[in-house]
C-alpha cells in the first residue's frame, strides 16, 4: 500500500507529537526535573537561550568547524577513492588506515588527537576522520561496480575521459555516494560534539553541554541537545539537496 507525500508527512508529524506526549507523561510520572524535564521546560529554556548572544556564537563556532571537517573529508574521500580505483598499490596501502579509523572508538581518537591539535580545531579533525572512511568505502565500491561493458563501449567509440566520468562513472557512483552522505552527515555531528565535550574548546556547543552537566542543569542540557539535533537536521537537508542538484546537472 503506497502512502502519498502529504499522508507521509502527516504520519511523521503524528509520530513526533506521540513521542513528545510520551516524554511529557514520563516527566510527570518521574516528577523530578533533574532526571527528566518536561518538554515545556526544555522549550522555555531554549527560547531563553535564543536571545543570548553567546548561543549564536557557540552555534556558529561548532557549525563552522564541523562543516569544514566534513567538506575536507568529502574532498579527500573522493580523491583517494578515484586514485585507489586506478592504483592497486595505493589501495592496499590505504586500506589498513581506513579500517583502523573505522574501528577505533571516537573517544580514543579524540584523546589521541588532543596531543597533536588544539582543542579549538579538534571537532573539525574528528568529524573529518569519522566521515572519510564511510564516503571513501562507498565511492570506491561504486567505482568498482561500474558496468565494464559500458566502459568498453566508450573505449570503442573513443570517448574522452571527461565523458566517461560524467556519463558512466557518475551515474554508477551516485547512489553509493548519496547513501554514504546521509550516514556521514549524522556521524559528523555526533563525533564533532563528542570531541568538543571532551576537548572543551572555549565558546563551543560542547562546552555548553559540559557546563550544563556539571551544574546539573538538565533543561539546559536538553535544550542544547535539541539545538544540535535541529542543526544536524538542517545541515543534512541542505547537503542532500545541494548534492541532488549537482548530480542532476552532471548527468544531464
Amino acid at each position: 500500500m503506497k502512502i502519498s507525500i502529504s499522508s507521509s508527512r502527516a504520519l511523521k508529524a503524528s509520530a513526533i507529537v506521540f513521542w513528545i506526549a510520551v516524554w511529557w507523561i514520563a516527566s510527570i510520572a518521574i516528577g523530578e526535573e533533574l532526571f527528566l524535564p518536561s518538554p515545556w521546560s526544555v522549550f522555555s529554556t531554549l527560547l531563553s537561550l535564543l536571545v543570548w548572544p553567546l548561543f549564536w556564537y557557540s552555534a556558529a563556532f561548532t557549525l563552522l568547524r564541523i562543516l569544514s571537517g566534513f567538506v575536507i573529508a568529502l574532498v579527500l574521500a573522493l580523491l583517494f577513492a578515484s586514485i585507489a580505483s586506478q592504483n592497486g598499490l595505493f589501495r592496499i596501502v590505504i586500506d589498513p588506515v581506513v579500517r583502523i579509523i573505522r574501528a577505533t572508538p571516537v573517544a580514543s581518537i579524540v584523546i589521541l588527537a588532543l596531543v597533536w591539535v588544539s582543542s579549538e580545531n579538534l571537532s573539525a579533525l574528528i568529524s573529518s576522520m569519522m566521515v572519510f572512511p564511510i564516503v571513501y568505502t562507498n565511492v570506491l565500491k561504486g567505482i568498482d561496480e561500474t558496468d565494464r561493458d559500458l566502459l568498453e563501449m566508450a573505449g570503442a567509440y573513443h570517448a574522452g575521459k571527461l565523458k566517461r566520468i560524467r556519463y558512466i562513472y557518475v551515474p554508477s557512483v551516485l547512489p553509493y555516494f548519496l547513501s554514504s552522505l546521509s550516514i556521514a552527515l549524522g556521524l559528523a555531528w555526533k563525533s564533532g560534539i563528542a570531541a568538543e565535550v571532551i576537548g572543551l574548546p572555549s565558546g563551543s556547543i560542547g562546552e555548553r553541554v559540559y557546563e550544563a552537566k556539571i551544574y546539573l542543569s538538565t533543561p539546559d542540557l536538553f535544550a542544547w541537545t535539541v539545538t544540535v539535533i535541529v542543526m544536524a537536521f538542517l545541515f543534512e537537508r541542505f547537503f542532500l539537496f545541494l548534492s541532488s542538484i549537482v548530480a542532476r546537472r552532471l548527468v544531464q
